[in-house]
């Protein structure tokens, strides 16, 4: 039996790492302490491709 990630798999993986460890690992504390909502964390998320919907685009989705 195969328990290996896909390639495709293991790219999403290190990039979600990476943007956290950049992007939210810095500001984690301060954000949990004030409460603010990371506008400029989530719009990265959006230009990665990690927040759209994952439908065909026919159905309104982002084509994923």
């Amino acid at each position: 039996m195969e328990f290996d990630l896909a390639d495709h798999h293991r790219l999403l993986r290190d990039t979600v790492r990476e943007f956290a460890h950049q992007e939210i690992g810095p500001v984690a504390e301060e954000l949990d302490r004030t409460k603010a909502f990371p506008y400029e964390i989530v719009r990265g998320l959006g230009e990665l491709g990690l927040m759209g919907i994952p439908f065909p685009e026919e159905y309104g989705g982002g084509g994923g």
